[in-house]
């Protein structure tokens, strides 16, 4: 969900780019943004390509899986990706410029800013006992059953 959603309730047609993004930087990493975890840091997905783009290693974020795709192609599905993530809204482009990004074989793309929801868990987000690995236990689901008078 994008921030602008999550914090003020606002959506527009900037809220699917953002999701859009994610979806790509999902795809190119083969990782899932919701439960990613790496040894070095505790970054979401997002934070963790923003910082491998910042350090000049976005290829390693690229899953091995896509081997065979030129490097030149999958640094600019990774840019794309955190073009569509950006903070605020205004930031990120439209999907008409983002069809064109990815279809054409040159364009000259932007650099793209701090992604929105940029961050790092606490460690005890990531305990074991914690809810982030079991998110519902029997006390806390119920079902309600309607039945017509």
């Amino acid at each position: 969900m994008p921030p602008e959603y999550v914090i003020d309730g606002l959506f527009s047609v900037k809220s699917d780019i953002f999701s859009f993004g994610v979806m790509v930087l999902e795809i190119v990493s083969g990782k899932k943004n919701r439960g990613f975890d790496h040894p070095d840091h505790d970054l979401n997905l997002l934070g963790h390509a923003w910082k491998f783009w910042n350090e000049g290693r976005a290829l390693e974020l690229a899953d091995v899986l896509i081997e065979d795709v030129p490097e030149t192609e999958v640094l600019r599905c990774i840019q794309v990706g955190l073009l569509c993530v950006q903070k605020r809204p205004e930031d990120r482009p439209l999907m008409s410029a983002v069809l064109f990004m990815l279809d054409s074989e040159n364009p000259s793309l932007p650099k793209p800013k701090q992604p929105g929801f940029y961050m790092e868990r606490a460690t005890s987000e990531m305990d074991d006992s914690s809810s982030w690995n079991n998110p519902f236990t029997p006390t806390e689901l119920s079902v309600t059953k309607l039945q017509g008078r």
